[in-house]
């Protein structure tokens, strides 16, 4: 990057040291042309080549650079429009301009001019900002036909595409979720993601790797069952290292949803406008609703961190905290719920022993 600059620094200088010269000449003449015009002219390109050493890459290499950037984030379906959208908006400016051309001076001049900014920023502005219009209609006509709710055309199209993140697949709860058809359409794993998972699964740390393995035998069960639409796609963000911020613009540019239970991915991915799918979230709002009143069987494990507390879970992995219920410990006993609290880490029911308690079984 420094070297491409100080490269564009000197061409600046070149450029700006010949402008230089050839002004300084030019003005001499023009001023006054009995003087000898050499020493103006030279002092002309000393004052223009250290401005083009200062802001050649300024004009010229920063905002490419920017604009790079910029055009990396932007779908190709976006920059394809974009462009027809300035085609036509450049035709339309074209025959605008053919009446209004031979007008007085300075309007025969500058209109033109005007006309092919205003036409070309609107055709551009227009085939971006109607995008799923456009893409709805050439759905139609290419089907002969009106879409319908069912069927997979526009923006229900984008939407079926899930990014799927590397945490979910060690999770390894994709597999049931997408089994029982709540979770429609194309998986996507970027091959990033596919590289992050064996990287993790060669881990030298035991623990990793081993949750590295249990993501590859995750996949594996999701391309084996052909109900479950699993892609492994060759597609990466150049210019971006880290896994989750080369998804997060993956699902800007693809209009796709992120499927993961990593909460920072989940606020940054909400931050920049992506939607997110978060399992954890899924797995709170599935559980059973409970009111204060409310029976329930729960087998007592373990003491609880208060005196005389006991502790159980439900199926759902619901934390059970049970008053007085240290002497029930190994036992399956019947309780009434007093309270229930949502916290960060979960939901946790606190009750208390009640009727005629069922020995373990």
């Amino acid at each position: 990057m420094k070297t491409t600059a100080i490269i564009f620094r000197f061409i600046g200088f070149i450029l700006f040291a010949f402008a230089g010269f050839y002004l300084g000449e030019k003005l001499v003449g023009i001023i006054a042309s009995d003087l000898n015009p050499l020493p103006y002219a030279i002092g002309g390109a000393a004052v223009l080549a250290a401005l083009g050493f200062l802001i050649m890459p300024y004009i010229t290499l920063y905002p490419i650079l920017k604009m790079r950037s910029y055009l990396t984030k932007v779908s190709g379906q976006t920059l394809l429009l974009a462009l027809v959208g300035l085609v036509v908006g450049l035709v339309i400016a074209a025959l605008f301009t053919i009446p209004i051309i031979n007008l007085p001076d300075p309007f025969g001049s500058v209109l033109p001019f005007v006309a092919a900014v205003l036409f070309g920023y609107l055709g551009v502005a227009i085939a971006v900002g109607r995008q799923g219009d456009f893409h709805d209609m050439f759905s139609i006509l290419r089907r002969g036909s009106k879409p319908s709710r069912d069927s997979n055309s526009g923006k229900w199209e984008h939407e079926r595409s899930i990014l799927i993140d590397t945490s979910v697949i060690i999770d390894g709860r994709i597999v049931d979720i997408a089994k029982t058809g709540f979770v429609p359409g194309n998986l996507i794993i970027p091959r990033f993601v596919l590289n992050e998972l064996q990287y993790i699964a060669d881990s030298a740390e035991n623990l990793r790797r081993q949750r590295g393995r249990r993501g590859l035998e995750v996949l594996a069960e999701l391309q084996k069952d052909h109900a479950i639409k699993t892609t492994i796609a060759d597609i990466d963000v150049e210019g971006v290292k880290e896994v989750d911020e080369k998804l997060v613009m993956l699902g800007r540019q693809m209009k796709a949803p992120i499927l993961t239970n990593d909460f920072n991915l989940n606020r940054v991915a909400e931050l920049q406008g992506v939607h997110v799918l978060n399992i954890n979230d899924l797995a709170n709002a599935v559980k059973s609703i409970l009111l204060p009143g409310e029976g329930l069987i729960v087998r007592v494990i373990q003491e609880g961190k208060e005196l005389g507390q006991g502790v159980g879970y439900l199926d759902d992995g619901t934390m059970v905290v049970v008053e007085d219920g240290k002497n029930y410990v190994g036992k399956e006993i019947e309780v009434s719920v007093t309270k229930v609290l949502q916290t960060a880490a979960g939901r946790m029911i606190f009750s208390k022993p009640e009727g005629k308690n069922k020995v373990d079984k």
